[in-house]
């Protein structure tokens, strides 16, 4: 039994260590992938240094080997999207 929880642990470890090496950008990209695949609408999600405040954001992914990390916000995105104006004037 020890031998199974010691082969799995050795396992485990590099591959979460692998996750949390990946560039922010390709993490970031990966997730907003999956986002838009359930249909989330009017979300942001912003790189931040590991040491600050994620604010009302939650902290979906950590990246650059725990460094930095992916905050996301609700209803963020649209209030950010600059409104078109009216052409023909």
């Amino acid at each position: 039994m020890k031998l199974c929880l010691g082969i799995a642990a050795v396992l485990v470890v590099p591959a979460c260590s692998y996750a949390q090496a990946k560039p922010c950008e390709e993490l970031k990209t990966e997730i907003a992938a999956k986002l838009d695949a359930k249909g989330v609408k009017g979300y942001s999600l912003d790189i931040v240094a590991k040491d600050a405040d994620s604010g009302d954001g939650k902290v979906v992914g950590t990246c650059e080997a725990g460094s930095k990390k992916i905050v996301y916000k609700k209803g963020a995105a649209a209030a950010e999207t600059p409104t078109k104006a009216p052409s023909g004037l």
